[in-house]
């Protein structure tokens, strides 16, 4: 269990449901819906999903290598690292971790003929070890660096199968239908992971600000107080549904179903609003860890809309 808590698994199998329900769900619907059929095998399919996993628990892995010293302070009870498991053997891991899933990152950038792919598996290691080190004690930086690196989880999949395709019936499959709406509904699942990323690590670092203070960072909980934090998290949440409506206004197969209207009300708004609540009237720590769950119940709220997004196109 003391591994499952180090690679953060429940996070783990977001990124997978993301990934699978992305193309099952919703992708190959697409393609079949414009009579195009997808290029990309399952397998290898399968070795882009367990490379991203791969990264992401190393990252995880290093991530809560470095912050040991802030978990003693924000929560005692989850630390593993130097208790149940030795800090060489975390050390370990992160290293077996970071070489299979670049390895496997560097082998699908191959079978697709795309340099671009080895450059980003190449990077992202580097980029989670900078991430844990520097870049999540500076205010906002480390916030917007995991919202991109979430938002950037979908994108890979259409890609993928976009340059496998290209590859088949050269680049005009890139300016077909098919590429246009795919594209489209994947990047509004990117905006959704993106915001509900951002929302979350900045109720994260409120919950975490004595941790955070004690250890140097210069999160904007630490600079510029937990109510101007709160302020900002309320703002971007209010904004969010406002943005959730307005799309669902403007798009003619949400305005039309029902299901869409009922979906976005129930599981997304109510949820949202209620965010807002609890972050308005937090005062504990408890009270902000108990939003950040909340935050991770409408992320995966939002994923499962891919399971009534699908019914447009089948």
């Amino acid at each position: 269990m003391a591994y499952l808590k180090l690679i953060r698994y429940k996070n783990l199998i977001i990124i997978v449901l993301l990934q699978c329900l992305l193309r099952y769900g919703l992708l190959l619907p697409v393609l079949s819906h414009f009579d195009v059929s997808p290029a990309l095998s399952h397998l290898r399919f399968g070795l882009l999903v367990l490379a991203t996993v791969l990264l992401a628990a190393s990252g995880y892995v290093i991530n809560n290598y470095f912050d040991v010293r802030i978990d003693r302070i924000n929560r005692p009870d989850h630390v593993v690292v130097g208790r149940e498991i030795p800090r060489r053997v975390v050390l370990l891991l992160h290293v077996i971790l970071t070489i299979a899933g670049v390895i496997t990152g560097l082998f699908v950038a191959y079978i697709t003929r795309k340099e671009t792919y080895a450059l980003m598996f190449i990077l992202i290691p580097g980029l989670l070890w900078y991430y844990s080190t520097t870049l999540k004690k500076q205010m906002l930086v480390g916030n917007l660096t995991i919202a991109l690196m979430t938002a950037l989880v979908p994108f890979i999949v259409v890609s993928l199968e976009f340059a496998t395709l290209a590859r088949v019936h050269g680049d005009t499959i890139l300016q077909t239908e098919a590429c246009s709406t795919a594209w489209f509904w994947t990047a509004g699942f990117a905006f959704f992971a993106f915001i509900s990323t951002l929302m979350r690590e900045l109720i994260k670092d409120i919950e975490d600000l004595e941790g955070d203070k004690e250890a140097g960072c210069h999160t904007l909980p630490v600079e510029m107080g937990i109510d101007y934090s709160r302020t900002i998290v309320i703002m971007l949440d209010l904004a969010t549904v406002i943005a959730l409506w307005i799309i669902l206004a403007l798009v003619p197969q949400l305005r039309n179903s029902h299901i869409s209207q009922a979906y976005f009300f129930l599981f997304l708004t109510v949820p949202y609003l209620w965010l807002a609540n609890k972050i308005y009237r937090a005062k504990t720590k408890k009270d902000f860890g108990t939003a950040s769950s909340l935050s991770k119940f409408i992320m995966l709220m939002g994923i499962l809309f891919i399971l009534v997004a699908r019914t447009f196109f089948v």
